[in-house]
């Protein structure tokens, strides 16, 4: 791969400030707001009372990744990231709230794919260059009308993958091409290789737990890098896939789905593997009879907990230091695996003490008070939902 930082310009664009509806909370606290994908368009809610605060149209199946600046999220089109609008904002008066808007900022990219938040950095990856691009998180909100300055690194050979950048500069990106990914590539600030490996078959999926230990799932085990250094984690199967990692930054332990039969089919899995990233050592867990879930289905709480959103329709906390169920409470009819990943089916994000689950059957939206198990809001939607991501406001 190329080390070719280089600073692009900012993109103009027409769009004005949404005109501010609301500013009745006091000073420091947050309205949060989600945005849920439906055929033909993205549903805005209100994230406290679920009411419809906009319903945008948009064709095609979509993906949506909050930006991490708690008011924006990144919809997936063919052009790249267009930037969603959730208009929810906190500043010096209070809580801000504004009509929803799908704006016309786009970041561009061949065949859009990840979206890492890290730090202070939002991460982009194209899967069909395998550049990445990076801005500062925040000045996304600094100018309405434009995109803001942005670093791009080019990748050399074109691959479904994922990048990092740590807090020092340090640069993580996957390695691989059109047939198969191998493993990752670490370069420092100024482009130097810092630490390569090619121990990673089918690398997919990145997560960044305590002391910036960052995580790549492979299919028989994970990669950890830290300190300077990459360590191979060996599954205790021949086939023992991580895909995805669900991960706390005030926990070394990552979440990961996990999949022992290469031959499995469909997409509801039984295992979840618990990565400890100080001692190098990977868990694989049992979950109980009826209990499976899809990599929608996983998410952290407050309290760095991993909260499963099982296909017996429950929301199941474990602890991640034991990798025991702690809690269970029904939320949802049980439900079965999506026949292809895109189909809907059920899926949590975490916001704050709150847990968002949709339920495609029934077409609604639940919001769970996590500390309580109390189920404090619910609303139907115009449309089965699919995609989901929730901003803090």
């Amino acid at each position: 791969m190329t080390a070719c930082g280089s600073p692009s310009e900012p993109a103009a664009d027409t769009s004005a400030m949404p005109e501010t509806t609301t500013s009745a909370a006091a000073a420091g606290e947050q309205t949060p707001r989600v945005a849920l994908t439906y055929d033909g368009g993205i549903v805005v809610l209100d994230g406290t009372t679920l009411e419809l605060e906009g319903d945008l149209p948009i064709d095609g199946f979509t993906r949506l990744n909050p930006a991490g600046d708690g008011r924006h999220a990144l919809v997936t089109v063919p052009e790249g990231f267009q930037v969603l609008d959730l208009g929810t904002w906190t500043d010096s008066s209070g809580s801000q709230q504004a009509e929803p808007k799908l704006t016309d900022l786009m970041f561009e990219a061949d065949t859009a794919g990840h979206v890492v938040q890290h730090g202070d950095k939002t991460i982009l990856y194209a899967d069909g260059t395998s550049d990445t691009t990076i801005y500062t998180t925040d000045d996304l909100l600094e100018d309405p009308e434009s995109l803001p300055a942005t670093e791009v690194i080019e990748g050399e050979e074109a691959h479904h993958g994922v990048s990092i950048v740590l807090d020092d500069g340090t640069f993580l990106t996957t390695v691989g091409n059109s047939e198969s990914r191998s493993g990752i590539e670490v370069l420092d600030a100024d482009g130097n290789e810092v630490a390569t490996s090619d121990e990673c078959p089918s690398v997919h999926g990145e997560g960044t737990a305590m002391n910036e230990a960052v995580v790549f799932g492979c299919s028989d085990g994970a990669l950890v890098y830290d300190n300077g250094e990459i360590t191979k984690i060996d599954a205790p199967d021949e086939f023992g896939r991580m895909g995805n990692a669900y991960v706390s930054e005030t926990s070394p332990i990552i979440a990961g789905d996990y999949k022992d039969d290469p031959d499995l089919e469909g997409y509801l899995l039984h295992q979840l593997t618990l990565i400890d990233t100080e001692t190098k050592t990977m868990t694989v867990i049992d979950l109980p009879e009826g209990v499976e879930y899809t990599f929608r289905d996983v998410a952290r709480g407050p309290n760095d907990e991993v909260l499963i959103l099982a296909s017996d329709g429950a929301l199941h906390s474990m602890d991640p230091e034991t990798g025991a169920i702690t809690d269970s409470l029904p939320v949802i009819d049980a439900w079965e695996g999506p026949v292809e990943w895109q189909d809907p089916h059920p899926a949590i994000k975490v916001v704050g003490g709150t847990a968002y689950i949709t339920d495609p059957a029934a077409k609604k939206l639940h919001a769970v008070d996590i500390a309580t198990g109390e189920i404090t809001s619910s609303d139907e939607l115009p449309g089965t939902p699919n995609e989901i991501a929730a901003v803090e406001g």
